[in-house]
């Protein structure tokens, strides 16, 4: 994990207003958002693994599944995954639980990131400021 200080730390925004801004540049909400905080990732590259920069939000108003939520942003940072090809060869998993956890774990949940990964956050980061912050 590498955090990248930016301008839109601390930034307070309408949840829905900001989605409709990040999606249509390739930002998806984060699966692992609670009632008071997320996070929207952009997918950076699926080589060996996942690269991710993801711009963390805590509720300031509301709660996440209510409208008129207000949140505030966090640091972003790069994040790395590493997964291991193939098959899943522990075969822990029964026919129950694979029906409702169908992925396998990351070998490396704090993989190295690459350099294209590095220049790439920076340029994300550039293009968060100035999509949010200009009107």
């Amino acid at each position: 994990m590498k955090e990248l200080p930016s301008k839109v730390e601390g930034k307070q925004f309408d949840l829905y207003k900001l989605e409709q801004k990040l999606k249509p540049i390739g930002y998806s909400i984060g699966g692992n958002w609670d009632y008071d905080h997320g996070s929207f990732d952009y997918k950076i590259d699926d080589q060996d693994g996942y690269q991710f920069l993801r711009l963390p939000f805590t509720a300031i108003d509301g709660s996440l599944d209510k409208n008129g939520c207000t949140v505030e942003l966090g640091r972003p940072f790069l994040l790395a995954h590493q997964y291991e090809a193939g098959v899943d060869v522990q075969g822990t998993s029964g026919n129950f639980s694979g029906s409702f956890n169908q992925f396998q774990e990351p070998t490396d949940k704090d993989a190295s990131l690459t350099d294209h990964a590095l220049n790439a956050g920076q340029s994300l980061v550039a293009e968060l400021e100035s999509v949010l912050l200009t009107d």
